[in-house]
C-alpha cells in the first residue's frame, strides 16, 4: 500500500472517530436512548466537528507518523487534535442558540471519547501488527539474561524482541527499586551477584551486558560471574557509538579484554587538531603498522590536504590503502614504499610532496628480538632512521615532527628501548639547533592489539588449547588502546611549542597473568582446561615499566591524560658524534652496540643473565620447579 493511500485510509478513521465520539457522547449522556428531539445540535454539532477534526489532524501532523510504531511523539499529535477539537466545541457550546442545546456535559464526554477512540485505534494496530509480525519469534532464540535495566537495557529488549535468535528470560540490575519488577513484561530477577542462580533457573547459556555507561568493575564484576557459571558474554556499543547512530544496540559483540581494562573514552581539543591539520599535507612514517594505520585514520577525520603513507612493508601498505579505498575514498592518499634509513629516498619524497606535518612511527619494537643479533639494525632503524627523517622535515621546513616513542626509553634495560631513547636525545638535539619545525616526542606504553602484543599471542595459544605463556608471575605492563594512543597523540602534536617529551596517562599497570586469566576465561575454558605456563623473563625484559626516568620531572598540560616530562639536557656536540657512531658500515656486534648505547644512553643498564624460576601453574595454582633459564 503506497503512502498515499495510507494517509487517506487514516485521515477516513481519524473523520470516523469523531462521529463514534460524538454520537456516543449523546448517547451516554441520555443512558443510550436515542434522543430524538436532540438530532437537529447532533448533526449541526457533527458537521463542525468533522471539519474541524480535518483541519486539526493536519496541523497536529497526525499523518507523519507511523502507525506501526505508534508511540508516544504520535499520542501527543492526537492529543493536539483533540485539544483543538474541544476547543472548538466549547465556542460551539457557548454560541449555541438552538432550542434544545447541546448539551454542556459532552464538552467532557466528547474529548475522551475521542481520544479513546484515536489513540486506541493506532495502540490496537501497533499491538496486531507486531503480534503479527514478531509473535512468532517470542517462544524461539537462545534464552539469555540481560544485565542492567535502565535505558540501554530497555532498548536493548525492544531490539531483542523481534530478533528470532535471543529470547530474554530474565534481567539483573544492582538497584533494588527495580527487583520484582518487569521491563516490557520481562522480570527484574535480582541483583548482578544473582546471576549464576538466574542462568541456572533458566538454563541460559548467554548473558548481554545492556550497561553502555557503567563503571569497569561492575562490568568486570557481571562477566566473571557469568564466565564462572559457564555461559557467553555479550556487550553493546558504548554509549557515544549509540548517541552518535553509528551502530544500534543490538549491534552485539562478545566482551573482549579491552572492555575489562577500565581505560575510560579519551575526548580530544577537535578544534586544535582541526586547525592543525585542515588542508595540510601529512606524512606518516611506519603507516601501516599498528599504530601508524590507526594515526592514518584518525588524521582523515580533520579534513586533511592528504595523507602521503610511507612504509617499508608493502603487504602492510596494501592494507591501508585498500582500507582508504573502501571506507575513506574522499581522502587523497599517496602510498609510497621506503626505508627511513634511505636518505635518497626521503629527500624524493619531501621534495615532491612538502609534508606540513610528519608523525614518525616507523620503528623495530620488539624487545627480545632486537636484543640478540639483531641490536645494530635496531640503533640503525631506531635512531638513524629518526634522525634522517627529521632532519628532511627541518630541511624542508615542515611544521611539526612528531616522534612516536615508548615507555620503554626509561630507565632502559634492553637495546630498543635504548635506542628510543637516544632518539628522543637526537630529536632534542635537533629542536635545539633552532628552525621553523616544532620536533615533539610522544611517550606511551603497551597498546592492546598492535603488531607484537601479548594479547594476539595469547588468543593463538587459547585456540590451539593452551599452553598459555607468562614470563613471570609478577610482570605487568601498561596497556591502552590503539585508538586511544592515536588520539593522544594527536592532541599532544596540537598542544606542543616544540621539544617537549609528552608522557601519556597510561592508567593502573595491569599484571599479565591476570591479563592471561581474564582471556580464558572470556573465551568459555576454565584453567582447568588451559593452564598457564611461566617461562621466565626473556632478553632485555624487565618485571616493571616506567613513564619517567628517574632525573626527570614532568608538569601538567592543560589535558588530563597529557604530561610533559623534562629529561637532561643533551651535550653540545652530541649530534656530530653521534652522525659519525652511526655512520659506521657494520656490521656491528651486540656488545659494541650496547657499549656504544651505555656512552650515549647514561641510565641504560643492560641486563645481565640471571637464573630464572620457572613454574607452571596448573587450574588449581599448583607451581612446580621446572628448572632455571638464564
Amino acid at each position: 500500500m503506497n503512502t498515499s493511500m495510507r494517509s487517506v485510509l487514516v485521515f477516513v478513521f481519524d473523520l470516523l472517530a469523531v462521529i463514534l465520539a460524538w454520537v456516543g457522547s449523546f448517547l451516554i449522556r441520555f443512558n443510550f436512548d436515542w434522543p430524538v428531539e436532540y438530532e437537529r445540535p447532533l448533526l449541526l454539532g457533527l458537521g463542525v466537528l468533522l471539519v474541524t477534526q480535518a483541519v486539526a489532524c493536519r496541523w497536529a501532523g497526525l499523518y507523519r507518523g507511523m502507525w506501526v510504531f505508534a508511540s508516544l511523539p504520535d499520542l501527543k499529535r492526537v492529543l493536539k487534535a483533540v485539544a483543538l477539537s474541544a476547543l472548538v466545541l466549547v465556542g460551539l457550546v457557548a454560541f449555541d442558540r438552538s432550542n434544545p442545546p447541546i448539551p454542556r456535559s459532552l464538552m467532557l464526554v466528547y474529548p475522551v471519547l475521542l481520544l479513546v477512540v484515536m489513540g486506541g485505534g493506532r495502540a490496537a494496530w501497533r499491538m496486531w501488527k507486531e503480534h503479527h509480525l514478531y509473535g512468532g519469534l517470542i517462544a524461539q532464540g537462545k534464552p539469555v539474561v540481560v544485565v542492567g535495566a535502565g535505558s540501554g537495557g530497555l532498548m536493548l529488549v525492544r531490539a531483542l524482541e523481534r530478533s528470532a535468535d535471543w529470547r530474554i528470560v530474565a534481567l539483573v540490575d544492582d538497584d533494588r527499586s527495580k527487583w520484582g519488577l518487569e521491563l516490557c513484561g520481562h522480570p527484574v530477577a535480582g541483583a548482578v551477584d544473582a546471576l549464576p542462580d538466574v542462568l541456572a533457573d533458566h538454563r541460559a547459556k548467554h548473558v548481554i551486558l545492556a550497561m553502555p555507561s557503567a563503571a569497569t568493575d561492575v562490568l568486570r564484576r557481571a562477566t566473571d560471574l557469568a564466565v564462572r557459571a559457564g555461559a557467553h558474554v555479550f556487550t553493546v556499543p558504548g554509549l557515544e557509538d549509540l548517541m552518535s547512530g553509528r551502530v544500534a544496540i543490538n549491534t552485539m559483540r562478545p566482551v573482549a579484554i579491552e572492555d575489562l581494562l577500565g581505560r575510560p573514552p579519551v575526548r580530544i581539543d577537535t578544534a586544535n587538531v582541526q586547525a592543525m591539520l585542515a588542508g595540510k599535507t601529512v606524512l606518516v612514517t611506519g603507516a601501516g603498522g599498528s599504530i601508524g594505520s590507526e594515526l592514518c585514520r584518525q588524521l582523515a577525520r580533520f579534513a586533511p590536504a592528504r595523507l602521503v603513507l610511507f612504509e617499508a612493508n608493502e603487504f602492510a601498505l596494501y592494507t591501508i590503502e585498500q582500507w582508504f579505498m573502501l571506507n575513506r575514498p574522499e581522502v587523497e592518499i599517496v602510498c609510497l614504499t621506503g626505508d627511513v634509513k634511505d636518505a635518497a629516498r626521503l629527500d624524493e619524497v619531501f621534495a615532491a610532496w612538502r609534508p606540513q606535518a610528519v608523525f614518525h612511527a616507523a620503528a623495530y619494537k620488539h624487545v627480545p628480538l632486537m636484543e640478540i643479533r639483531n641490536a645494530w639494525q635496531a640503533v640503525r632503524n631506531n635512531v638513524l632512521g629518526t634522525l634522517r627523517v627529521a632532519e628532511h622535515a627541518q630541511r624542508y621546513a615542515a611544521e611539526r615532527f612528531v616522534l612516536i616513542s615508548t615507555d620503554k626509553a626509561v630507565n632502559p634495560t634492553n637495546v630498543m628501548g635504548a635506542t628510543k631513547r637516544l632518539a628522543e636525545m637526537a630529536c632534542e638535539a635537533l629542536h635545539s639547533r633552532g628552525g621553523a619545525t616544532q620536533i615533539e616526542m610522544v611517550r606511551f606504553g603497551n597498546v592492546l592489539g598492535s603488531t607484537g602484543s601479548v594479547i594476539p599471542k595469547f588468543q593463538e595459544q587459547i585456540a590451539r588449547g593452551g599452553p598459555v605463556t607468562v614470563t613471570h608471575p609478577d610482570i605487568n605492563r601498561y596497556f591502552m588502546s590503539i585508538p586511544e594512543a592515536a588520539q593522544l597523540v594527536l592532541q599532544a602534536a596540537a598542544m606542543g611549542q616544540g621539544g617537549e617529551v609528552f608522557v601519556l596517562d597510561m592508567g593502573e599497570p595491569v599484571k599479565i597473568v591476570d591479563l592471561a586469566r581474564n582471556m580464558i576465561r572470556l573465551s568459555g575454558y576454565t584453567e582447568d582446561d588451559i593452564r598457564i605456563e611461566f617461562t621466565g623473563l626473556r632478553p632485555g625484559e624487565k618485571l616493571y615499566e616506567e613513564l619517567l626516568a628517574d632525573s626527570e620531572v614532568t608538569r601538567e598540560t592543560p589535558h588530563p591524560k597529557l604530561r610533559i616530562a623534562r629529561s637532561r639536557p643533551v651535550a653540545a656536540g652530541f649530534l656530530a658524534e653521534l652522525d659519525s657512531w652511526l655512520a659506521q658500515p657494520g656490521p656491528v656486534s651486540d656488545d659494541e652496540v650496547r657499549r656504544g648505547l651505555l656512552r650515549w644512553v647514561p641510565e641504560y643498564v643492560p641486563m645481565g643473565g640471571r637464573p630464572v624460576l620457572r613454574v607452571v601453574e596448573s587450574g588449581e595454582g599448583k607451581a612446580a620447579r621446572a628448572g632455571d633459564r638464564t
